[in-house]
């Protein structure tokens, strides 16, 4: 993977600048096809609001889904990685957050599924972090284990990676998993939530986190300029991840402050993350190839 890391950063720079529309390769997957259970207005649209500097930030999710972006089948290395944006749980920043970072992994061998999740904190909203929220990031685990021989995906090698908000829903994930309902009506639901790896970029970190030597190997950066609970709480969630002898790499970005995804603007060396965060995975995964 290391040879490859920046064989994809010219042709990321030129999607940059495609626009939501072009993100989307391929059609969404409904976590639930018939419905999400407990969805309120199931009937309303989604709302898209562009910023001045042209990102789309989403809200009112009522039908969560993933969005594939999956690698050519030759390049495929069998990794996946389902990424959940942050946005305050109150909306969903989907491109330098979400699509972008999609966008860069599937040039890489990876295949990445952003999630659309029902939101806690818009207002009037019924959902929950730890209910709804973390219950739609499980599920879009499960369903992308569902899949994984028609995707050319190693069933033991997705994993997920989450911004902010998003990394709080990715550590939730990552230590309160379960092997799936083997009884289960659904087959969706016989799968496994646990991730194999998680990554978590600048992420709001839960309290009282429950971590133990079957807590997934994690990935974890920040800017040294973000708010303490961050810049100075990730480095303690590394200490004691290496307390509960648990794999973890840290970054700490001097000068960066929070939110900075994949951007065409981001300086170096913020910039060459997604390079580290490739690096790490040939580390965890040293045989490559496709399952």
């Amino acid at each position: 993977m290391r040879a490859l890391r920046w064989r994809g950063f010219w042709l990321l720079v030129l999607c940059l600048c495609c626009g939501l529309a072009r993100a989307q390769t391929t059609e969404a997957w409904l976590l639930w096809p018939a419905g999400a259970p407990d969805s309120h207005d199931p009937a309303r649209a989604e709302t898209v609001r562009v910023t001045p500097q042209g990102e789309h930030v989403l809200t009112h999710v009522s039908q969560p889904s993933i969005t594939p972006f999956l690698p050519a089948p030759g390049s495929a290395s069998g990794i996946a990685v389902i990424i959940v944006p942050g946005g305050g749980h109150s909306e969903i920043w989907i491109d330098h957050e979400g699509y972008n970072v999609a966008r860069w992994l599937q040039q890489h061998g990876v295949a990445a599924f952003v999630l659309k999740y029902r939101l806690a904190r818009e207002r009037s909203s019924t959902y929950t972090v730890e209910g709804t929220e973390l219950a739609d990031t499980q599920r879009a685990i499960r369903l992308v284990r569902s899949r994984t021989v028609e995707e050319h995906i190693d069933v033991h090698r997705i994993g997920v990676m989450g911004f902010s908000a998003g990394g709080e829903l990715a550590a939730l994930a990552s230590t309160r998993f379960d092997q799936g309902d083997p009884t289960a009506v659904d087959p969706i639901n016989r799968q496994s939530s646990r991730p194999a790896f998680q990554a978590l970029l600048y992420p709001a970190i839960p309290k009282d986190m429950q971590l133990s030597a079957q807590t997934p190997p994690a990935f974890l950066a920040c800017g040294e300029k973000d708010r303490p609970d961050i810049s100075k709480g990730l480095p303690m969630l590394y200490l004691a991840l290496k307390q509960a002898d648990v794999s973890a790499e840290l970054h700490v970005y001097a000068g960066i402050g929070h939110g900075f995804g994949v951007r065409a603007s981001n300086p170096a060396p913020v910039s060459g993350w997604p390079a580290l965060f490739l690096d790490w995975l040939g580390v965890l995964f040293p045989n490559g190839g496709t399952p």
